[in-house]
């Protein structure tokens, strides 16, 4: 398809357009005192709203042009609500103000680059000019920004009185009610900093959220690198009349992972999968305190456990597990609430324990182990491109293909795209990033003749599987610690990559 081009004022002119009427739609939901907007879904009832970001990511525009404004605009409501929850209808005035004095300056003849130091020395005014009067939230503050939100006082009354009595540090969770009333109820629960792996995993394509009432919890710190690993787990609970499983582990391989998105897509099987957040010990802790929550098992690879042989009262439980992109909420854990005290005594008193402002050495660890994971999937996937690697338009559709005949018809496979809020074109753009990614690692598995021996094996299996109770013997589990070291093997060639990326990069990491 031809590209067509716009230069200079033309294109500030299509631009300004796109981000006019799509502010100017958000922003009569402004405040206190802000109107509702009706929109249009094409199926079923109309939405009523009063949240800018709902209203911004309902508007698309028919030129494309404006679309690119309108894209600009939908980009700051969704990362506002993303950071703060909240005032994205505010960001997008303020976004809308920005465009129209900068187009105004630049069309006067001000330098655009001149335009933006300026703009950018303005923010850390403004910024620290907030700081210095910002006083600490009261539950009179709360309520009030609670009572706007909601619309409702009662509501706004009874959020207040929540985040009041669980804290700064606390999790607060909504959920429908079976009757007319509104209740608070305080249950063990907790929060961890990372989302599901896919968005193809949302059970809620509106919030884009996945929420799993009542599911089994599988918890390891191995990787799923075939779904034939946990396919016995999966036939264990079909067998106990569940049809879904929530996943804790390592990470999950993109063959795995894709078979377990199309059984949710066709709707055998829902799995949520989540990566394990924190690294080394601290990923073994975090592990270790899901666990105690949920009153399930960690199946460690330490200790010669193995997927295929995980029975039901080895996972963990809990009345609703839900999980966004960033971050993943499980409430009312099924644990000992003994186990979870004795728990956070443990953790309380480790917390006093920090790393001293002088220890350089430690601070530059830690450092570098935040940067690794920062960095690492992004970075990998533009050093596979760096050498040169990519994806074929012919290998991305044959992926796809692959994809659609797992279902019926070209059309059931589009209806289910839809129902989980994924295009096409999207899902075009993630095959063909990870198809670049295997040719890289591929690449790197040939180049680097990982061998290890007998010895390296048997030393393995004496110092951390022998003195476990009930320990496999070494010919059962010699082929899971030799994947196991050829997996850490790859791991430090990636990680050499990483650091020499690191060097060539200016990425700084603030702690």
């Amino acid at each position: 398809m031809a590209k067509q081009i716009l230069y200079k004022q033309d294109a500030r002119e299509a631009l300004k357009r796109g981000v006019d009427k799509i502010a100017n739609a958000v922003k009569v939901t402004l405040g206190p005192k802000g109107r509702n907007v009706i929109l249009d879904k094409g199926y079923g009832s109309p939405v009523i709203t009063k949240d800018g970001v709902t209203v911004a990511k309902d508007i698309e525009l028919k030129d494309k042009f404006e679309n690119i404004g309108a894209n600009l605009i939908r980009e700051v409501a969704s990362k506002t609500n993303d950071i703060a929850g909240d005032g994205t209808t505010t960001a997008t005035v303020l976004a809308q103000s920005i465009v129209a004095e900068g187009f105004s300056a630049v069309n006067a003849g001000a330098n655009p680059l001149v335009l933006k130091k300026g703009m950018d020395k303005a923010v850390e005014w403004v910024v620290g000019f907030l700081e210095k009067r910002a006083q600490k939230v009261t539950k009179a503050n709360l309520k009030e920004v609670a009572s706007i939100s909601a619309n409702d006082a009662e509501i706004g009354d009874l959020i207040a009185e929540v985040f009041n009595k669980v804290g700064k540090d606390g999790v607060v969770t909504v959920e429908e009610s079976q009757s007319t009333e509104m209740a608070t109820e305080f249950v063990e629960g907790m929060q961890i900093e990372r989302g599901y792996v896919s968005a193809y995993m949302a059970t809620n394509t509106e919030r884009m959220d996945a929420s799993y009432d009542d599911s089994h919890i599988l918890i390891t710190d191995r990787k799923i690198s075939s779904v034939q690993d946990i396919v016995p787990l999966l036939e264990k609970i079909s067998q106990a009349g569940k049809r879904q499983l929530v996943i804790i582990a390592e990470d999950v391989d993109s063959e795995a992972l894709t078979t377990l998105v199309l059984n949710k897509l066709r709707g055998t099987f829902s799995t949520l999968a989540i990566k394990a957040t924190g690294f080394g010990d601290r990923k073994k802790e975090m592990l270790e305190d899901i666990a105690i929550i949920t009153g399930g098992q960690v199946i460690s690879e330490e200790k010669g456990m193995k997927l295929d042989a995980v029975e039901l009262d080895m996972l963990g439980r809990a009345r609703r597990v839900v999980a966004t992109k960033e971050k993943t909420t499980i409430v009312g854990g099924k644990g000992k609430k003994s186990d979870i005290d004795k728990r956070i005594a443990q953790i309380e008193q480790s917390s006093q324990i920090q790393i001293p402002e002088e220890d350089v050495a430690a601070r530059a660890e830690q450092e570098r182990l935040a940067l690794d994971e920062m960095i690492g999937g992004r970075v990998f996937l533009l050093a596979a491109r760096g050498k040169g690697f990519t994806a074929a338009d012919t290998e991305v559709q044959s992926e796809l293909g692959r994809l659609i005949s797992q279902f019926e018809n070209p059309e059931a496979f589009q209806l289910q795209l839809s129902a989980v809020g994924i295009t096409e074109a999207r899902l075009r753009e993630d095959l063909a990033k990870q198809l670049t990614v295997n040719k890289y690692y591929r690449q790197l598995v040939t180049e680097n003749d990982v061998t290890i021996t007998d010895e390296e094996i048997k030393a393995v299996y004496d110092t951390e599987v022998a003195p476990q109770e009930g320990a496999p013997t070494l010919e059962e589990i010699s082929p899971q610690i030799k994947a196991q070291l050829e997996q850490q093997e790859m791991q430090g060639i990636i990680a050499q990559i990483i650091t020499e990326l690191r060097e060539t990069m200016n990425i700084e990491v603030l702690l």
